[in-house]
């Protein structure tokens, strides 16, 4: 059963950070943390992927404009593992974003469409979300 928390008209600005805890699912093929202005206009795409075919376990994070994605940006080494608990801090820091996971590494991704403001956040997939705070 795939989850999805879907949030509007928020305002997130450089130097916010949002917390996400959860247990993945122990059959968990992926899920995602999405910010931007709307489905179709995202910012930062992070999407960690347990059986992808390419790379198996991996980070994919990507951006999409009006619709059409970007060029993904593929992180090897992905700390997350099924049937865990989890701790991902996701910081705006104005030209880029900050992702901290639970094993103290930090992937970075270039906020492409430099979005000032992030009004939509979606957490959708095979996580079982226990808590959601943005400080």
């Amino acid at each position: 059963m795939s989850m999805e928390l879907e949030l509007k008209n928020v305002a997130l600005r450089a130097g916010d950070q949002l917390k996400v805890k959860g247990i993945i699912l122990h059959d968990a093929e992926r899920f995602q943390i999405d910010l931007g202005c709307d489905p179709e206009d995202l910012a930062l795409h992070f999407n960690p992927r347990f059986n992808d075919d390419i790379d198996g376990t991996v980070l994919v994070c990507n951006s999409k404009t009006a619709g059409c994605w970007g060029d993904e940006k593929r992180e090897i080494h992905n700390p997350l593992h099924k049937g865990t608990d989890v701790k991902i801090v996701l910081k705006l820091t104005g030209d880029m974003f900050e992702v901290e996971l639970p094993d103290g590494q930090e992937v970075r991704f270039p906020n492409r469409a430099d979005m000032d403001v992030i009004n939509y956040i979606r957490v959708k997939g095979d996580l079982k979300l226990t808590s959601f705070k943005i400080c």
